[in-house]
Formats: structure tokens, sequence, C-alpha cells
């Protein structure tokens, strides 16, 4: 059939085994074609393209409800789900999300971005579906990687007390977004070598039922495999063992590479090199550091290429660069450990999913006083632009909680001094936010206590003061330049940490007539608030700028700035 007649899984249910593998095939290409041309998640999807024509072939989608852990897996999906145009015509693109989007179609239950959800979710469907008498089939799909992650065990672990139809497959294809780190993964193993036969059987000794499928990319075992469960009245497992990449050369080989890619060639697979970035100066500088102290530990929960570990730099750290899998709280709560066993942890980790590992933060490290180091990436306005993954939140979330120093580098030589300061120091738990966009350097005096030091005035004026914390200081000084054409001097502020406020230089701008705050986060909850606080009961007019409370999806970083007044003419517009 022609894939773009397809506007439902209705239009599947009528083909046989054979033809279900000749669409495979015509899918397979239209989306090898846009991911060559727009970039996107390529091994997940192509890994997991025969099991969802499966799955909608045999499940009678949307009545029957498919919950899709982290939900990067569901390009396929979205093509049968009515949203074929957006893979076959580039200019629609990007009309769908890259992960399940319930305003997209009433086949995606929920927006998912982050991992190990599925089973928690799904298992809420179907307790909803018991209280209320029905009957259709409740499916959760997640990958072996998100079983790392505590949440996915916490559901496993209630599920199988629903004595009811509950389904949970599980696309196992050895990876996470690099390997996988854990003991649970021998038994997945033992579970593949075996066929499905061995005594020790994780998912059978928490209580599900059991099936098999050693080929995950074959079609008409994949649908033999979902008819045996559907209607199934007790929780029952479904363990396929995919290929990450499946049919596509260069992502089979390099399966890391080609989890999240940008556009590339489609016929050799490679992308345009790519420039130093602040990932690349982090991974190196702790290299050198973890060289010079061997207390030094670097962790990372399942995604040490956004922090610039590298297969090969993973191999230079050795036994001291330590992968727990997707699984943030297990890494905040050990660095804590580390620290407290006279070790230098530094937890290097993407802001949107450090959030998940908030009462660790507070109980396990702030509360213990265990000088651990946390680096985030991706925070702010540059970073990731899915609604899933924003970075906006990291300095509400943290800054509030107490004894932890959330600092917040501007360049290069500061992020670098602030990284050095922060594992040689052993007062506090500390947080360094890595710069976003290209890679800035200036002169300053960046060899200083952070725990004391006051904020840095990068240029002195009066009247007018501007304070842009972290990627924010050169949007300072770029509306100070226009403020100074128009016969304005504005003092200029780097206040290197959000985290508490440094009252002797705030208390000198209250014969000012104006001071602004710029800050990379939301603004609810940011540190202008606290600037505007102390500063509430003095004349000067404090305007607090900063990203919007809400959960922009897909945004342009240059329209949102704008909207929210955060250019440098709008800035300098704000001193009349």
């Amino acid at each position: 059939m022609n894939i773009n007649d397809i506007t439902s899984p209705a239009d599947l249910r009528g083909l046989t085994l054979g033809e279900l593998q000749v669409l495979a095939a015509d899918l397979r290409k239209v989306l090898l074609d846009k991911l060559a041309a727009h970039g996107g998640h390529v091994g997940p999807n192509l890994g997991f393209l025969e099991a969802t024509i499966a799955l909608h072939y045999v499940f009678d989608t949307p009545r029957d409800k498919v919950v899709f852990d982290v939900s990067h897996q569901t390009y396929v999906h979205k093509m049968l789900t009515g949203r074929m145009r957006a893979f076959t015509d580039p200019a629609h693109y990007d009309d769908v999300t890259g992960f399940t989007n319930p305003d997209e179609s009433p086949y995606d239950l929920f927006a998912l971005g982050h991992t190990s959800t599925a089973i928690p979710l799904a298992s809420g469907l179907a307790k909803a579906r018991d209280l209320q008498g029905g009957t259709e089939n409740v499916v959760a799909v997640i990958g072996d990687g998100s079983l790392s992650g505590g949440q996915a065990f916490e559901g496993l672990d209630y599920a199988a007390e629903l004595k009811s139809n509950f389904i949970v497959i599980v696309n196992d294809n050895q990876m996470s977004i690099a390997e996988n780190h854990g003991g649970l993964y021998d038994n997945l193993t033992l579970l593949r070598d075996t066929n499905g036969t061995a005594s020790c059987n994780y998912f059978r000794s928490l209580g599900y039922d059991y099936v098999y499928v050693p080929y995950g990319n074959d079609i008409e075992a994949l649908v033999r495999a979902f008819e045996g469960v559907k209607g199934s009245t007790r929780p029952v497992v479904v363990h396929v063992n995919t290929m990450k990449g499946e049919g596509y050369a260069p992502a089979e080989s390099d399966k890391e590479t080609f989890h999240f890619s940008g556009p590339f060639d489609l016929a050799t697979g490679s992308s345009p090199a790519a420039t130093e970035g602040y990932d690349d100066i982090f991974a190196e500088h702790m290299l050198d550091a973890m060289s010079g102290d061997d207390r030094v530990v670097v962790l990372t929960a399942g995604t040490p290429g956004a922090i610039g570990f590298t297969p090969g730099r993973r191999e230079r750290g050795g036994r001291r660069f330590v992968d727990v899998g997707i699984a943030e709280q297990q890494a905040v709560s050990m660095a804590s450990g580390l620290a407290k066993g006279g070790m230098r942890p530094v937890f290097g980790v993407c802001s949107t999913f450090l959030q998940r590992a908030y009462d660790q933060l507070s109980q396990d490290v702030a509360i213990n006083r265990q000088p651990a180091v946390f680096v985030t990436f991706y925070g702010g306005v540059r970073g990731m632009n899915d609604a899933t993954h924003l970075g906006f939140f990291d300095v509400p979330m943290i800054s509030d909680i107490p004894g932890i120093l959330f600092l917040e580098p501007t360049c290069r030589g500061e992020y670098l001094a602030m990284l050095d300061w922060a594992v040689a120091q052993t007062g506090c738990p500390v947080v360094v936010r890595t710069p976003a966009g290209r890679i800035i350097d200036r002169d300053g005096d960046f060899a200083v206590d952070y725990a004391t030091a006051p904020y840095e005035i990068v240029e002195r004026g009066d009247k007018v003061a501007i304070i842009g914390a972290g990627n924010f200081l050169q949007l300072a000084l770029d509306a100070a330049a226009l403020m100074r054409d128009k016969g304005v001097t504005p003092t200029v502020i780097n206040p290197r940490y959000v985290s508490r406020l440094d009252t002797a230089t705030l208390d000198g701008l209250r014969g000012y007539d104006t001071v602004i705050t710029l800050e990379d986060n939301s603004i609810d909850g940011g540190f202008g608030q606290k600037v505007a606080a102390l500063l509430g009961d003095s004349p000067v007019k404090v305007h607090c700028l900063g990203l919007p409370k809400a959960f922009p999806d897909r945004y342009d970083a240059r329209q949102l700035l704008a909207d929210a007044g955060l250019t440098p003419a709008a800035v300098a517009g704000l001193v009349k």
C-alpha cells in the first residue's frame, strides 16, 4: 500500500504479514530520509520499527492504551497514527514533536521525555480501568536502558499486584544512550542467551508471566507474541530482543553516536565535524584533575556524551569515571557517600534531568553538608528546546535549598576556576552551571574564594546597574553599550552565584535610580526576585527579567528572548 494512504492503525489490520514486511521497508526508507535531512533519534526508532507496526496491528489502539517510555522511539507510531505527512513532506517535518504529545493525537496519552515513567503511568491507567469495569488492554513499552531507573522498578513492583491485564513490552537492544550499567543487565543477558528459558528471571521473580521474542525485528514473531498476550488477565512481560539502528549499517555499528544525531550524509553516515564546546572543556579539565588527584571521581547517569565523555575519554577515566545508568537519584546520593568517604565527586548532568533528584539534593547532600560537586549542562534558553527537556528550572529548584552554593560562570576562564575551586573546597555542596552557546573568553580575576567573594563589578558607572547572571552577562554588556551611546553610564555586575545575595554590593545600589537583573532561567523563584526583595525598602526601581514560567515547546530562542524583553535594545529601553 501507499504509505501516504495510512491515516490510522485501522488501515494496517487488513494487510497480510507479507504486506506488513513491505510496509516496514517503505517506512524505514522514509524515516531515514527524514532523519538524514532533519536529525533526530535514529537508532531507537529504527530498532523499534517492526514492533511498532505489530503493536498497532494487534492491539485496538487507541481503545487499547499504549504508553511509550521516554517516547523518543515513537516516530513510526506517529507515522501510523495520522501524522505521516510530517515524515514524507519536508515542508512539514516540524509539524510534530520528537516525543509523544496529547495535543497532537489521541494515540499519544502523555507528553513524555524523561525515563522510567511508562510503567507507573500505565499502572495508573490499568487501575482506573479496573475500578471502572473496563476491558481494554494496557501496554507499557520500555527500553532496557530505562529499566535502570528506580521508578521503573517501583512501577513493576506495584503493577504485579494488579492481578489483571497489564502488559509490559521490554525493548532490549543492549544499550542505553551509551552502554548499559548495573547488575540487572546480567540477567537480561542470561535470558537472551537461554532464549528466555533461564530459571533466574527478573520479571518472573516479581510475579509476571513472561514471553521472549529472540528476534524483535521479525514482524511475524512479534505479531504472534502480541496476540498471545492480548487480553491477558495477569501482568505479563514480553521481552523483545531488538537491534538498535536496525537496517542502517552506520547506526548498527555506532549505536551511541546514532542514538540522537543532527543531519547526516545518508550514504556514509558522516556528519559535519563538531567544534569544541563546553562539554569538551569540562571533560578534558576533569581528566586533568583526575590525573593530578586520585580522589577525584566523575559520575554520569547514563548521559556520558552530554558531558563530553566520549568512549575514549571514558577509557582514560578508568575506574574513577562512574556511569550509574539512567538513575539520577542514585548518582546524587552516591556523590554524597563518596564525599563522606573522602573522595571528591563531580556529577555531570543535564539540567533537565537533575530535577529528578530534588529530594536527594536536599536530604542526602544539603542536610548532610557533603561537599559534592554537581555540574549542569544545557541550562537556559540555549539548551534543549523540547517542552520535556527545558533547562529553565534548575536555578529556582536548587538555589533555595539551604547550604548549596549555586555558581554561574560567564566564560571559559571563570568556568574552569569555579570547577577547580568547587573540587578543592570542603565547606559545602556546589552546583556549577555550564555556560551555554559559543565559548566566551574574557579577562577577570577568577581565582577567588567563591564562598565569600563579592559580586564582580565588570564595568563601573552610576544611577543604573545591570546584573547579568551567567549566560546573560554578555546581554548586560551589550545593553550597557547601547545605554552609553545615549549618555547613560551603567554599572555592570557579574553576581557569580545565585543561591545567596552579596548584600554589601547590593546595599551600595540603594542610591541608584534603576537596577535591572537578567537571568537565563524561569523568572519565578529566581535570582532577580531575591534582589528585588532586598531592595524593596529603597527608592530604587528594580526590573527583573528572565524566562517565562511555562513549558514552551520547540521554541525559537531569539523569539522567546524577544518576547521576554531579553534583547540589548529592550533592556536599554528600560532606562528612560
